[in-house]
């Protein structure tokens, strides 16, 4: 799979003006602390992340920390994107179920590694503003759809791999149902203030191991199969 250029102005991807703040961002937030998957590291040096947050926040966007969105949500730590895409072992010919898009910043990345990207937001205004930002950055391997995330995406299933980019008390059973054997599955579990990342691997048989990988901190995974909304 040849790569696409996800900088979204057209040139290539060290070609736009925060190409230097990317690879800043990538050598002292992701290599220095642990990040080492080339692919991970590379995608991440491409995917212009100011493009998921409004213009006033693009002098911050490659800083070590969260930021709003413009629809009021959040992107994640770029640390703990690429520690998430680091351990799902993504490989260029999988099929890979995402929970909560939100932004989208997260499903582009995705689609610079995988072959192909299913993603699941809750909310409607923010499926249609990621739509048209991949559609402005290229990613043309991604297909998403307005739902109830713990209820994964049954029509394509079953999936090579599983990320959840919110926060459960538990694994929702239709994302383990829907996970194909020698899967993996990430997913932040714990509290709604405070989680586990969690891996979670499906052996023959329908076997399980699980594994946990530090603290983290997501917004509540919302839905039949979790939390419920307020």
């Amino acid at each position: 799979m040849e790569p696409r250029d996800l900088s979204g102005n057209g040139r290539s991807p060290e070609g736009d003006e925060f190409s230097f703040a990317r690879r800043r961002m990538v050598e002292e937030q992701l290599e220095g602390r642990g990040i080492r998957d080339p692919r991970v590291l590379t995608a991440m040096a491409s995917v212009a992340r100011h493009r998921f947050v409004d213009p006033s926040l693009w002098a911050r966007a490659y800083g070590d920390h969260a930021l709003p969105t413009v629809e009021g949500q959040t992107i994640s730590q770029p640390y703990i994107v690429a520690r998430m895409l680091e351990l799902a072992e993504l490989d260029p010919g999988h099929r890979v179920l995402e929970i909560g898009t939100g932004s989208g910043y997260q499903t582009a990345l995705l689609a610079r590694l995988v072959a192909r990207v299913y993603s699941v937001e809750r909310l409607p205004d923010l499926v249609r503003a990621a739509q048209a930002r991949l559609a402005q950055l290229g990613a043309a391997n991604v297909a998403l759809r307005h739902g109830d995330g713990t209820l994964g995406w049954q029509e394509f299933a079953p999936y090579a791999r599983v990320l959840v980019a919110a926060a459960a008390p538990r694994v929702p059973d239709a994302l383990r149902e829907q996970l194909e054997e020698r899967g993996v599955l990430v997913i932040p579990v714990g509290g709604q203030e405070f989680q586990h990342l969690e891996v979670w691997r499906r052996l023959p048989g329908d076997r399980w191991t699980h594994s946990r990988h530090g603290d983290c901190r997501f917004v509540p995974l919302v839905g039949r199969d979790a939390w419920q909304a307020p």
